[in-house]
């Protein structure tokens, strides 16, 4: 074995060498920038120098009740700036940041704040009744034997002040009174060693219980300068927050807006008539959303857009394949639609569809296409590729043949808490294992096909979900499709479509819409990829606008086999 040898032996030391962490973007900004605008929500502004002294109080009232390493706070809170301040502040003790998505029931939280053992629960004032139904049912299930975490609850003065006061009258204590217990020039302490913890998120937990992704201060810290980097986000970028922080922390962006010394727009309900008044108001210049928020945004009345945009508005979109058609829809309403994919597991986006300049003189829907593959990988991760699972061979790079996407690099999560068969199963092979079925075209950049789970498998054939829903995105009456398999005695499985119709068409008209889609499919795609049942009605999303195909599938499976193909 050749053992590797530099040039020298020069050790590290504290003048050369220090752990990696985002908190040290915060403190940047508030001494270059303190009294530019960090936060604006609604009337409450605040500046970089505000933004840091609140999150040092934070810090300094958590470590007087003994909260710092070893511990988790969980926030229940939409875009607010609390929850912003949160991202810093909780860290800065030495604690962990549990972001919990405000759209999960009672009992699934109640789950969450059992398994990390929050210490302490902040809570959106909205939501405290959320919380206090987990905490109740905790301490059922724990049979009294939970320690009850303290109760923080978060005011918004934009919000019907009942559930404030009834959260009071619970014995919570009020955000900014807890705040007021602590130093603004508390002396926080960055983390001895980069690989401590920064951050708890828990995967959506559809066919288990949830499992806790565990991020630290190095992953988190690449992460959001790649998100500048790739992106080209100059500083001082006004960024609307349309994605929940509670979502991968934000994709990081909750740390990139500091590092860049931009300002922070809280949006706490989001609507295309909040986005498109933010960017005529507020100067926005980046947002980032689910593809589901931009089809919201193409499809917006009138009466809720203000075209033309004053500026060029860059988008980040990710979670879900963008169907082509409502990117083509974006540019040509003036935005600039940057693709990324990515997971929980690895700190949100980390892979990029990199714009090149020759499509720019490629036709619009061309552009679209190209660009609705999730592309390469970002600039922090080190490897990417598509494998076949059972050998880990990478797959030829034809756009034909379909792999796993694995990953490997600094902004892998370290694993999931306290659940080592999940772990080991994820890290099988030395790389990360997404779950999703991809191509690699000629060009290296990857696409997407479907999930494991949602790959279609009828008379021997494997049909892309997905690619039959870009394809019914094409059709005029469609707003919303999602497809999955049903049981079909004659084929296995055949293609079933949810349907969600735009405004404007009217109910009556749904049994001729089906049949001209039925239509539509046959002239655009080969026969066994055409939906055999066709049904509408709106389609249960996640909190990010990631639409629930597990409950299609468990509805589809209710229904029973089709008992003969119809075509």
């Amino acid at each position: 074995m050749v053992v590797e040898r530099d040039i020298d032996d020069l050790p590290k030391n504290a003048a050369n060498y220090t752990a990696l962490t985002p908190l040290s973007f915060l403190e940047r900004a508030a001494m270059i920038y303190p009294n530019r605008k960090s936060l604006i929500h609604g009337s409450v502004e605040y500046t970089w120098l505000q933004t840091y002294r609140r999150c040092c109080q934070l810090a300094s009232a958590l470590t007087k009740r003994s909260i710092t390493f070893g511990s988790t706070v969980a926030v229940i809170a939409p875009n607010v700036p609390a929850m912003y301040e949160a991202h810093f502040g909780i860290p800065m003790a030495g604690a962990v940041l549990n972001a919990v998505n405000v759209r999960l029931n009672a009992d699934t939280i109640s789950f969450l704040l059992g398994h990390c053992s929050a210490a302490v629960v902040m809570v959106d004032q909205e939501f405290f009744p959320l919380a206090e139904e987990a905490l109740k049912i905790l301490e059922v299930k724990s049979e009294g034997k939970s320690n009850r975490p303290l109760i923080v609850v978060i005011a918004d003065k934009n919000c019907d002040p009942t559930p404030l006061q009834y959260a009071l009258e619970k014995g919570a204590v009020e955000y900014d009174n807890f705040l007021e217990t602590g130093a603004p020039d508390f002396p926080w302490k960055p983390p001895q060693d980069e690989w401590q913890s920064i951050a708890l998120g828990y995967t959506s937990g559809t066919t288990a219980s949830p499992k806790g992704v565990v991020l630290h201060h190095r992953g988190a810290y690449l992460m959001a300068l790649s998100n500048a980097v790739v992106w080209s986000m100059k500083e001082g970028a006004v960024y609307l927050w349309t994605l929940p922080m509670f979502h991968c922390n934000g994709w990081c962006f909750t740390w990139t807006l500091a590092a860049i010394c931009g300002t922070n727009i809280c949006l706490r309900q989001v609507t295309a008539k909040a986005v498109y008044s933010a960017i005529a108001h507020l100067g926005v210049t980046h947002f980032s959303a689910a593809p589901v928020v931009l089809n919201t945004i193409v499809n917006a009345s009138k009466e809720e857009t203000i075209l033309p945009l004053p500026r060029l508005v860059h988008v980040s979109t990710a979670g879900a394949s963008p169907p082509p058609p409502v990117l083509a829809a974006m540019t040509q309403r003036g935005f600039r639609v940057l693709h990324t994919y990515g997971l929980s597991e690895t700190y949100g986006p980390s892979t990029i569809c990199t714009w090149k300049p020759e499509w720019d003189l490629l036709p619009t829907d061309v552009q679209a296409r190209l660009n609705a593959r999730q592309g390469v990988r970002y600039v922090s991760l080190e490897h990417l590729d598509v494998v076949n699972p059972t050998d880990m061979i990478p797959v030829p790079t034809n756009g034909k043949t379909m792999g796993e996407i694995v990953f490997r690099g600094n902004v892998v999560m370290k694993g999931y808490l306290k659940n080592p068969k999940a772990n080991e199963a994820a890290f099988a092979g030395g790389w990360y294992h997404s779950g999703d079925l991809a191509v690699k075209h000629p060009d290296g950049y990857i696409e997407i096909k479907d999930r494991s789970k949602d790959i279609i498998i009828s008379g021997g054939e494997n049909i892309s979900s997905v690619e039959v829903e870009n394809i019914l995105y094409q059709h005029p009456a469609i707003l919303e499709v999602s497809v999955v398999a049903r049981p079909d005695e004659q084929w296995g499985e055949s293609p079933c479509a949810f349907v969600t119709l735009k405004p404007a068409v009217k109910e009556t008209d749904q049994q001729q819409v089906a049949e001209d889609i039925m239509k539509f499919s046959r002239s655009k795609m080969p026969r066994y990829w055409v939906p055999k049942s066709v049904f509408f009605g709106p389609l249960p999303k996640t909190a990010t606008g990631k639409i629930q195909k597990h409950l299609l599938r468990a509805k589809v499976k209710e229904m029973g086999p089709l008992k003969k193909s119809r075509l």
